[in-house]
């Protein structure tokens, strides 16, 4: 992952797979490139994680994502300033993470220029590396949406138990409406003692006043999402109190 000093030259941070398993498509080559030219993070400013699926069944939230993500920027802006990093998965054996960018444009390229496809989930490399980059700076949130499970809970939650350790909350955002899904979101949001909530494309304001109080509290802590206030600030506050 790229320094945080912002002399540093810019590193894409790719998450490690073996060679074999590397797509050769034109938009990951695309991604690469653009990781390497985004800004600086500015310091002193809240850090957060925007974790993906990327398969197949993604598509319709994937753009709805792609829209709403300067939503929360610009909430994060107004408490005092946010950095994020877009982490996603696909394919086969396919996990990539950008460097940490500090603004809406950069993030927005990043995204657009990404397709979805085929693959089973790879949630188990998303909450390993936010451990490393948790274990680096502090990083206030992780924002994961996603429509699937497809590997053994027991193995997630004793990463998002390490997760809880180092204090970085996780947000479970799932798309859809499957049982098990549920449980095992709230059961990774319950032990990093973050949140869990449900949407469907059909309520693009709903994933939007969620990705806004997640960002708020990156930024600002428990603080800073009380003073917010609105439906996704309570959502978010109650389920955090309970724990």
């Amino acid at each position: 992952m790229a320094s945080d000093n912002k002399r540093t030259p810019a590193n894409p941070d790719t998450v490690k797979q073996p060679a074999a398993a590397r797509s050769g498509s034109d938009d990951i080559d695309t991604f690469l490139q653009q990781a390497r030219s985004l800004g600086a993070p500015v310091e002193g400013r809240g850090r957060l994680i925007f974790a993906l699926d990327a398969t197949m069944s993604r598509q319709p939230t994937w753009d709805t994502a792609c829209g709403l993500q300067a939503q929360m920027f610009d909430a994060a802006g107004k408490a005092g300033g946010l950095d994020v990093q877009l982490l996603y998965y696909r394919g086969f054996n396919e996990c990539r993470a950008s460097r940490w960018v500090g603004g809406t444009d950069a993030l927005r390229d990043l995204m657009t220029g990404i397709q979805v496809r085929g693959g089973h989930t790879q949630i188990g490399k998303v909450l390993a590396h936010a451990r490393r980059e948790a274990k680096k700076k502090k990083v206030g949130a992780m924002v994961f949406v996603g429509d699937a499970i497809e590997e053994p809970i027991d193995t997630l939650a004793a990463k998002a138990g390490e997760l809880g350790l180092l204090g970085l909350k996780t947000f479970m955002f799932q798309e859809g409406r499957d049982a098990s899904v549920e449980a095992g979101f709230r059961e990774i949001a319950r032990l990093t003692g973050g949140a869990y909530a449900r949407f469907d494309t059909n309520a693009a304001g709903q994933l939007a006043a969620l990705l806004r109080a997640a960002a708020i509290y990156a930024v600002g802590g428990i603080r800073a999402l009380e003073k917010r206030g609105g439906s996704g600030s309570r959502l978010l506050l109650e389920q955090m109190r309970s724990r």
